[in-house]
Protein backbone atom coordinates (compact mmCIF):
# COMPACT_ATOMS: atom_id res chain seq x y z
CA UNK A 1 0.00 0.00 0.00
CA UNK A 2 1.22 3.39 -0.89
CA UNK A 3 0.83 6.10 1.71
CA UNK A 4 1.31 9.56 0.32
CA UNK A 5 3.86 11.61 2.24
CA UNK A 6 5.53 8.62 3.97
CA UNK A 7 8.11 8.01 1.29
CA UNK A 8 11.14 10.26 1.48
CA UNK A 9 13.90 10.62 -1.03
CA UNK A 10 17.08 8.67 -0.31
CA UNK A 11 19.08 11.89 -0.09
CA UNK A 12 16.89 13.08 2.81
CA UNK A 13 17.40 9.79 4.62
CA UNK A 14 21.15 9.92 4.02
CA UNK A 15 21.35 13.50 5.28
CA UNK A 16 19.33 12.62 8.38
CA UNK A 17 21.51 9.55 8.97
CA UNK A 18 24.69 11.64 8.68
CA UNK A 19 23.22 14.24 11.04
CA UNK A 20 22.34 11.54 13.59
CA UNK A 21 25.81 9.99 13.26
CA UNK A 22 27.47 13.39 13.82
CA UNK A 23 25.22 14.04 16.82
CA UNK A 24 26.10 10.64 18.29
CA UNK A 25 29.81 11.33 17.88
CA UNK A 26 29.43 14.74 19.52
CA UNK A 27 27.56 13.17 22.43
CA UNK A 28 30.21 10.43 22.79
CA UNK A 29 32.92 13.07 23.04
CA UNK A 30 30.86 14.98 25.59
CA UNK A 31 30.26 11.83 27.68
CA UNK A 32 33.96 10.97 27.58
CA UNK A 33 34.87 14.46 28.81
CA UNK A 34 32.29 14.22 31.57
CA UNK A 35 33.65 10.83 32.63
CA UNK A 36 37.16 12.29 32.89
CA UNK A 37 35.81 15.20 34.92
CA UNK A 38 33.93 12.79 37.19
CA UNK A 39 37.10 10.80 37.88
CA UNK A 40 38.93 14.03 38.78
CA UNK A 41 36.13 15.17 41.09
CA UNK A 42 36.02 11.76 42.74
CA UNK A 43 39.78 11.84 43.32
CA UNK A 44 39.60 15.31 44.90
CA UNK A 45 36.64 14.25 47.03
CA UNK A 46 38.41 11.09 48.18
CA UNK A 47 41.48 13.12 49.12
CA UNK A 48 39.38 15.59 51.10
CA UNK A 49 37.56 12.80 52.92
CA UNK A 50 40.89 11.13 53.72
CA UNK A 51 42.26 14.38 55.20
CA UNK A 52 39.20 14.82 57.41
CA UNK A 53 39.30 11.17 58.47
CA UNK A 54 42.94 11.65 59.47
CA UNK A 55 42.03 14.69 61.56
CA UNK A 56 39.10 12.89 63.17
CA UNK A 57 41.34 9.91 63.94
CA UNK A 58 43.83 12.03 65.87
CA UNK A 59 41.12 13.95 67.69
CA UNK A 60 39.56 10.65 68.78
CA UNK A 61 42.94 9.22 69.74
CA UNK A 62 43.75 12.25 71.88
CA UNK A 63 40.19 12.18 73.33
CA UNK A 64 39.49 15.72 72.14
CA UNK A 65 35.82 16.66 71.89
CA UNK A 66 35.75 19.79 69.74
CA UNK A 67 32.09 20.44 70.49
CA UNK A 68 32.72 20.44 74.23
CA UNK A 69 35.86 22.49 73.77
CA UNK A 70 34.05 25.15 71.74
CA UNK A 71 31.27 25.41 74.33
CA UNK A 72 33.73 26.46 77.00
CA UNK A 73 33.99 30.12 78.00
CA UNK A 74 36.60 31.97 75.98
CA UNK A 75 36.51 29.56 73.02
CA UNK A 76 35.13 32.14 70.58
CA UNK A 77 37.72 34.68 71.77
CA UNK A 78 40.46 32.09 71.31
CA UNK A 79 39.25 31.39 67.74
CA UNK A 80 39.25 35.14 67.05
CA UNK A 81 42.84 35.33 68.34
CA UNK A 82 43.87 32.45 66.07
CA UNK A 83 42.22 34.13 63.07
CA UNK A 84 44.11 37.36 63.87
CA UNK A 85 47.43 35.51 64.15
CA UNK A 86 46.78 33.69 60.87
CA UNK A 87 45.90 36.99 59.21
CA UNK A 88 49.18 38.52 60.36
CA UNK A 89 51.06 35.47 59.11
CA UNK A 90 49.36 35.61 55.71
CA UNK A 91 50.09 39.32 55.40
CA UNK A 92 53.73 38.68 56.27
CA UNK A 93 54.00 35.90 53.66
CA UNK A 94 52.33 38.07 51.02
CA UNK A 95 54.69 40.98 51.73
CA UNK A 96 57.68 38.65 51.63
CA UNK A 97 56.57 37.23 48.26
CA UNK A 98 56.01 40.72 46.87
CA UNK A 99 59.46 41.85 47.97
CA UNK A 100 61.15 38.72 46.60
CA UNK A 101 59.48 39.11 43.20
CA UNK A 102 60.99 42.58 42.70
Amino acid sequence: MDHPGLERPATDLRAENEHLHAENERLRVCVAALEVELVEVQARTNAAVARWQERAYWLDRWHVDLNALMRRPGASEFRALLRAVRSVGRTYKQLKRNLESR
